[in-house]
């Protein structure tokens, strides 16, 4: 997030030539993004906002995971399916929504036009949005203020710190709503700040949990333990898992263009990357796919709860099965 050093950071790897650059921070990657695409130089981030997920206007830019406004969506879409018709007034009227987060943050700000779209299209009242700085430590003004609306699901879409204070505030006050999070405010974190608030907090979860039993999740753990003993096993989070998530993609796009003998920036594109079909990088995530005309890795998101003390799966979305003609024809970009 620190912009101006980037800037200078992505210049000096220009000059050394690198041919490729993972990156992190979505305030960062989407200020690159104009420069990396005129530069032709892949940038694999951990920013996955739908922003830069059409070619057409971001094609160097590129990610493992479904996209913020996927996690949104599916998230929205697990609570209406599963949560909602055990509501007392399931059927009787429309049922509640607001979002809370950072609105000068581009990570948090990213998903809201599509969440809020959905909510429409499903038919939900949206009541009003609460401004929740990343650094917050007291929500209660805006618990209070929710509390006139009655939500019966909120949206939270900042990182674990404020997140886990928001839903301890939600539950001293008495809310009573449930939670829908994004994936970088939902993870081993979560239950240890926000303790019994956590209980039956839902949220996106693109790749399995650090250790969680799944393919290469072995590979993962080795290495954490082989390069990085001096972090516990135990202190590991999901976030260790989408790092690996992009290395993995990242690495496969680039064999296979220099396989094909072009690594260029458009040779790891087109020899690369856009010849990644289903390719199912293990660890819990949705296999991932890039064509020349939409970089949406995948098509839905796997969302999970916390509940019973571990995390547990909710529902599988898939978006493009549920809503194709949307997915095709509307939801690209943003």
């Amino acid at each position: 997030y620190r912009i101006p050093e980037a800037i200078t950071k992505y210049k000096l790897l220009k000059r050394l030539g690198v041919i490729a650059i993972m990156g992190w921070g979505t305030g960062d990657t989407e200020a690159l993004s104009p420069t990396v695409n005129k530069d032709k130089i892949p940038y694999v981030s951990a920013s996955y906002s739908a922003h830069l997920t059409d070619p057409r206007k971001s094609r160097y830019n590129l990610f493992f995971s479904s996209d913020y406004s996927t996690n949104a969506r599916a998230c929205l879409t697990a609570w209406f399916d599963k949560k909602w018709p055990k509501h007392p007034d399931y059927g009787k009227r429309k049922p509640r929504f607001a979002c809370c987060y950072m609105f000068a943050s581009p990570y948090c700000s990213a998903p809201i036009k599509a969440i809020k779209d959905h909510a429409k299209m499903l038919g939900f009242e949206i009541g009003p949005d609460q401004d929740v700085s990343l650094f917050a430590l007291d929500t209660k003004s805006q618990i209070m203020a929710l509390k006139k609306f009655k939500p019966d699901v909120c949206w939270h879409g900042n990182t674990t710190m404020s997140v886990s204070a928001t839903i301890r505030d939600a539950y001293s006050l008495g809310l009573g709503a449930d939670w829908i999070i994004d994936n970088w405010g939902f993870d081993e974190n979560l239950p240890k700040l926000a303790g019994e608030a956590a209980e039956g907090v839902m949220g996106a979860t693109p790749c399995a949990f650090f250790g969680q039993p799944y393919k290469n999740m072995d590979i993962v753990v080795e290495s954490a333990k082989k390069y990085n003993p001096g972090v516990p096993l135990n202190k590991r989070l999901i976030r260790t898992v989408q790092a690996w998530g992009d290395a993995l993609i990242f690495w496969e796009a680039l064999k296979r263009a220099d396989k094909a003998g072009d690594l260029s920036g458009d040779g790891i594109m087109t020899k690369g990357f856009e010849t990644l079909r289903n390719f199912d990088i293990g660890l819990g995530a949705s296999p991932v796919t890039y064509t020349s005309t939409d970089h949406r890795p995948a098509t839905g998101c796997l969302v999970q709860e916390w509940k019973n003390g571990k995390f547990q799966e909710v529902e599988r979305v898939d978006l493009k099965a549920r809503w194709p003609e949307k997915w095709e024809k509307e939801w690209l970009g943003w």
